[in-house]
C-alpha cells in the first residue's frame, strides 16, 4: 500500500521549487511526498524536495535492470511486434490505402509491451530492442500486403484467361508439346528472400514513388522515435542526498 502510495505521488506533477531548497534553513522546508518538515539530509526527486526516507523509498523503487528482465522485455517486445506488424497489414489490405501514420502505433505499441515485459526497467539495450522490432514490424508487413496483392491479381487473370478460352481448347492442350518444369526453389530461400525484400521495402518504395517513399520514411522515423523515448525506462530522476544549508555552513565555520 505504501509502495503505490509513494508511485501515485511521483506521478503526479509537482510543484517547481527555486534554490531557497538549497538554501533554506533546516525545518522551514516540507516533504513534497510526505508532508512532513525535512529537519536533516533531503533529496531532490523530480525537481520537487523530498526527505529522506522518501527519497530512499524513490530510489528503491525505481526497477533495477537484470538479464531476466531483460530477456522478458525482449519476449514481450516480439509479440508487441508481431500484433503491430498484424495491425498494419490488415488495415491496409482491407482498406488498400497505405498510411504511414501507423508507424507511430506501431512504435508504441512495441515499446510499451517491453516496458510491460521488463517490469519498467530501461536502457540503451531496450531502446536498441525497440527501434530494431518498430523497423522490422513495419517494414515487414510489406509482404503479406505483397502478397495479397499478388493473389487477388493472380486470380483475376486466371479467371480472364478461362473466359477467353477456344472452344477447341481441349483437343489444343491434348496436341501441345509439355514444357520442362522450372526449378523451384525451397521454402527456406523462399522466406528468406521475402524477408529480406521486406525489410528493404521502406527504401524500394523510393523508386515507385520517390515523394511517397519519403514522407513514408520520415513518418516511420518517428514511429522510430517514440520507441526509442519510451523505452529509455523511468522518467524520475532523484539527486541527493543533500545536506541542509545550515549544518553545511556550520561545517565550514568549524
Amino acid at each position: 500500500m505504501l509502495r503505490r502510495t509513494m508511485s501515485d505521488r511521483l506521478d503526479k506533477p509537482t510543484p517547481q521549487f527555486g534554490t531557497a531548497e538549497y538554501a533554506g534553513v533546516a525545518g522551514t522546508e516540507h516533504c513534497s511526498f510526505c508532508k512532513q518538515p525535512i529537519r536533516g539530509r533531503y533529496y531532490r526527486v523530480n525537481n520537487a524536495m523530498a526527505c529522506a526516507a522518501c527519497g530512499e523509498r524513490a530510489q528503491l523503487e525505481e526497477p533495477k535492470d537484470s538479464h531476466s528482465r531483460y530477456v522478458r522485455g525482449l519476449i514481450f517486445g516480439i509479440g508487441g511486434a508481431i500484433v503491430g506488424l498484424i495491425l498494419y497489414a490488415t488495415f491496409e489490405i482491407k482498406t488498400g490505402l497505405a498510411i504511414g501514420y501507423l508507424s507511430l502505433a506501431v512504435g508504441y505499441i512495441v515499446a510499451k509491451a517491453i516496458k510491460m515485459g521488463s517490469q519498467g526497467a530501461g536502457g540503451r539495450r531496450y531502446q536498441i530492442t525497440a527501434v530494431a522490432l518498430t523497423y522490422a514490424a513495419v517494414s515487414l508487413a510489406a509482404v503479406p500486403v505483397s502478397m495479397s496483392a499478388y493473389s487477388k491479381t493472380a486470380k483475376a487473370k486466371d479467371t480472364a484467361q478461362i473466359e477467353q478460352q477456344p472452344t477447341n481448347a481441349t483437343a489444343a492442350e491434348e496436341n501441345a508439346t509439355p514444357s520442362p518444369a522450372e526449378p523451384r526453389m525451397g521454402l527456406g530461400a523462399v522466406l528468406l528472400r521475402l524477408a529480406l525484400l521486406g525489410l528493404a521495402s521502406p527504401f524500394l518504395d523510393l523508386a515507385g514513388d520517390p515523394l511517397q517513399g519519403l514522407i513514408g520514411l520520415v513518418i516511420l522515423a518517428v514511429g522510430i522515435r517514440i520507441a526509442w523515448r519510451i523505452a529509455a525506462g523511468s522518467e524520475t530522476q532523484i539527486f541527493g542526498p543533500f545536506e541542509p544549508a545550515s549544518a553545511a555552513s556550520a561545517g565550514s565555520r568549524a
